[in-house]
């Protein structure tokens, strides 16, 4: 597992990364020990690049690493967010807080959950548009000065936001939804970031599980399985999306490979300031993951692809209107 640089301020990360969101949230049930194994085994192969964020669970995801983390912390880049919040009554109503005393308050409490003495990376997990981004990342900027985190990370934003973000501090990271079927980044995020320095995070690099092609019915997901309410998942987009999968499947197949591992190999063959990030419960699963990083794409195979899952191939929004207006702040 190669070993890159992290943007342009020292921070260091393995060229696949693990999301660990799933392990407490949002993809059915919960086994903690079963997880603790996963993120152990994540190390045993290298794989240190590890993100979660406070809204997980609430809270859950990052208490499940902080113990994960102990006596193994010089072998982890540690990757957080803050800025969404959510009702303690009702998690599913969500606020946005960039304000910089927040920032502060927020860091703090990750700290003590994750029980570490610093955030590798930290991000602003959606653009608050009540606080103007130059006093949220000056409040980041604080944290840094403070030792409490190595690297200022955005969630989703634009690109416009970065530039001013950068212009306060340097920025690490920027993460947003990249693959073969969320390819907005391409329109400008992308090179933006490749013209700062500024490294790019691809989460659901697999499509929330899609492009894995072993989800074949609807039918399948839990009932509090988010995936149900994606519209992407929903009636005629979902067969639409399993005709693209198919493709990936007959690609894999005379690559000698598996449509996860293609669907990774081609994420990370779009530049190696790219980390993607797929997440996963199951050591099965995180082990196929990292044989992806010995599949290789000539300029053939790229264009092949791009033919048979173009982009915006993908049916239907890549998540449900309500959610769409925090995207590309």
């Amino acid at each position: 597992m190669e070993i890159r640089k992290l943007g342009s301020q020292g921070v260091m990360a393995s060229q696949l990364g693990l999301g660990c969101m799933g392990m407490s949230e949002f993809y059915g049930e919960r086994d903690d020990a079963e997880s603790l194994k996963v993120l152990h085994h994540a190390i045993e192969k290298g794989v240190g690049f590890w993100d979660t964020a406070d809204m997980y669970g609430p809270f859950l995801n990052e208490i499940l690493v902080g113990k994960a983390l102990k006596g193994y912390r010089d072998k982890v880049t540690l990757a957080t967010k803050f800025g969404i919040v959510r009702n303690p009554d009702n998690p599913s109503i969500r606020g946005l807080n960039g304000r910089p005393e927040y920032v502060q308050s927020a860091c703090e409490a990750s700290l003590k959950r994750l029980n570490v003495e610093v955030i590798d990376l930290y991000y602003l997990h959606r653009k608050d548009p009540a606080t103007p981004i130059e006093e949220t990342v000056g409040a980041m900027a604080q944290l840094v000065q403070q030792g409490k985190i190595r690297g200022i990370g955005l969630s989703e934003v634009s690109s416009a936001t970065l530039r001013k973000a950068h212009a306060a501090h340097p920025v690490t990271a920027v993460q947003s939804e990249y693959s073969l079927w969320t390819r907005d980044p391409e329109d400008d995020i992308l090179q933006t970031c490749k013209e700062l320095g500024v490294a790019f995070v691809a989460y659901s690099p697999l499509g929330r599980g899609f492009l894995t092609g072993q989800i074949k019915r609807f039918e399948d997901f839990g009932a509090d399985d988010y995936r149900r309410f994606s519209p992407r998942f929903q009636g005629e987009n979902f067969e639409k999306n399993l005709q693209l999968v198919k493709k990936i499947e007959e690609m894999a197949a005379a690559k000698g490979c598996t449509p996860s591992q293609l669907a990774l190999a081609w994420v990370m063959a779009q530049g190696d300031y790219i980390f993607p990030i797929p997440g996963t419960k199951r050591i099965k699963y995180l082990d196929e993951n990292i044989g992806a990083v010995n599949v290789q794409l000539n300029a053939a195979d790229l264009q092949k692809i791009n033919e048979f899952f173009p982009k915006d191939a993908a049916a239907g929004l890549r998540y449900p209107e309500s959610m769409m207006g925090s995207l590309n702040g």
